[in-house]
Formats: C-alpha cells, sequence, structure tokens
C-alpha cells in the first residue's frame, strides 16, 4: 500500500512537473513572438521623437529626442482636418453599420420566409468578391453625384454602408443563441417587431453591439485603396491613410519620414484606446456568435 502510494506521488510530481517545464517553455516562445511582433511598432514611436527629418536612419534609437515632429505635424500641415475626416468617417460608418447589420442578422434569425436561404446565400457568394471589383464604376457614380473630391468622407461612408448587411454571420449566430420564448412573450404582450429588437433583444445583445460597433469604427482608419479613388488627390477630403501615403514617395519620404512616424502614433491612438476599452466584449461578440445557424 505505502509502495502504491508513493508511486502515485511520484507520478503527480512528475506530471506537475512536465506541466510547469511545458507551460514555461510556451511563454517563453509567446514572450519573444511579442517581441518580434512589437518591435517595428517601438521602432515607429522612437523615429517619431527623433529630431530631424532623415529617412531611414541606420540608429534605431533616436540620437536627440524632441517633439518637433509633432509640432511640425499640427502646425505644417493639415493633419488636423485629416484626422477630423476619418474620425468623422468612423463614428458614421459605425453608428449606420451596426443598425444594418444588426437588422439584418435579427431579421435572418428571427423570421421565416420564402427565400430566405436563397438570400444567405447569394450573400455568402458576393462577399467572397473584393471590393476594389467596383472601384471604377462607384467612382463614376460618385462623381456624377458630386460625393468625390472634398465630399469624399461622405461618399466613403455611403461605401462602407451600403452592403454592410452581408456581414451578418457573427451577430446572426450571437441573435440565434437568445431564446425565441423571449420574442413570444413580448408579442403576446403586444409588442411590435421593432420594440422586440429594440427593447428585448438589444438589452440582452451588448457584446455583439459593442463588437459590431468597434468593427464599423475600425474600418475606415486602415482603408487606402478606396479611399484613395474618392478622394481623388483632394486635400479638403483626405483621410489619415491616403495622406500618409503620400509622404512615402520617393521625393517626399526623405523630407517626411519621421512626421510619417509621429502621424502613425496619432492615429493609432484612438483605435487602440477603443479597442482595449472594449476588448471584454469583443472577445464575447466573436464568442457567442461563433455558432451554427
Amino acid at each position: 500500500m505505502k509502495n502504491e502510494k508513493s508511486t502515485i506521488k511520484k507520478s503527480s510530481i512528475g506530471a506537475k512537473t512536465s506541466r510547469t517545464v511545458a507551460n514555461t517553455i510556451i511563454y517563453i516562445v509567446l514572450v519573444v513572438m511579442t517581441v518580434v511582433w512589437m518591435f517595428p511598432f517601438f521602432g515607429i514611436v522612437l523615429e517619431s521623437f527623433e529630431v530631424g527629418t532623415k529617412a531611414m536612419d541606420s540608429n534605431l534609437w533616436p540620437i536627440e529626442f524632441g517633439f518637433d515632429n509633432y509640432i511640425r505635424l499640427f502646425t505644417e500641415t493639415k493633419f488636423l482636418k485629416w484626422f477630423g475626416n476619418t474620425a468623422f468617417m468612423g463614428v458614421f460608418t459605425a453608428l449606420f453599420q451596426t443598425f444594418f447589420i444588426l437588422s439584418m442578422s435579427y431579421t435572418l434569425s428571427r423570421l421565416r420566409f420564402k427565400g430566405r436561404k436563397g438570400l444567405m446565400n447569394m450573400m455568402l457568394i458576393m462577399g467572397m468578391f473584393p471590393g476594389f471589383l467596383t472601384l471604377i464604376l462607384i467612382k463614376k457614380v460618385f462623381w456624377d453625384l458630386g460625393l468625390t473630391d472634398d465630399m469624399a468622407p461622405v461618399g466613403l461612408i455611403i461605401v462602407y454602408c451600403a452592403s454592410s448587411g452581408m456581414g451578418y454571420y457573427v451577430s446572426k449566430g450571437f441573435f440565434d443563441t437568445i431564446s425565441k420564448s423571449l420574442d413570444e412573450a413580448a408579442r403576446v404582450d403586444g409588442a411590435t417587431r421593432w420594440q422586440v429588437f429594440y427593447k428585448v433583444i438589444m438589452p440582452l445583445s451588448k457584446p455583439i453591439v459593442i463588437y459590431t460597433i468597434l468593427m464599423g469604427f475600425m474600418a475606415p482608419w486602415g482603408d487606402f485603396m478606396m479611399a484613395k479613388y474618392i478622394i481623388n488627390g483632394d486635400p479638403n477630403g483626405m483621410n489619415v491613410a491616403v495622406m500618409m501615403q503620400t509622404w512615402l514617395s520617393k521625393n517626399l519620404l526623405n523630407d517626411n519620414y519621421t512626421m510619417f512616424c509621429a502621424a502613425a502614433v496619432i492615429v493609432a491612438v484612438p483605435v487602440t484606446a477603443v479597442f482595449l476599452a472594449l476588448q471584454k466584449y469583443y472577445v464575447e461578440g466573436v464568442t457567442g456568435g461563433a455558432v451554427k445557424g
């Protein structure tokens, strides 16, 4: 009996030691991967404080620290205008996309109508085609409507929101996890479909609502291809991605590289702050919607 207990104890200690060693190796690998992944970002932050404009300096650590690039960014360029255009697009895109996506998702989750499966399959197939295939047509239509150049932010909001309902997959999966008996009880009490959606389902769907808002807000900050065509080079309609890209041209790179780094740091702050603040709901929204509908 004592030998058996001793063997079990040694086996338990051995298993615990193995788990500790395995976890330590995993943590080391993750730390190394994190350092490698974050290295370029730290480099951009350090370059933004470099006094001078020399591009691709061999010294990673700035020879002289200063806020010259940030001061120059706000005094010599229309950065506030471009940042404001991007924020304007981010806020309104988030609001409109959230309404369209959640409305479409709730409809497909709760209602059963003729052609529902076909509609879902059609949107799934259409979503596989890259959006830039329609660039020329969209630019032509928006040019005729006066929604390019300085009015490009308004035009881009329309582009971002027009087909947003096709991104119903995650939200529909989340709504599928909410019992339909709640809808039926509210309907029995005389609530309309809109009242059920707004007053019953939405309060229970905070994670997916915040997830959808976050995705809608982040999209315009990183958009370049569509924005470049719609903006058409007009400084008054620029977003930060398009304008910053012009600083990387061969003729301007050497004079604007460190200022580009300063702009990149400022642009990253709002998105990073919003994401970190809402990370909990982001994870809940993704996992809550990852079900078969």
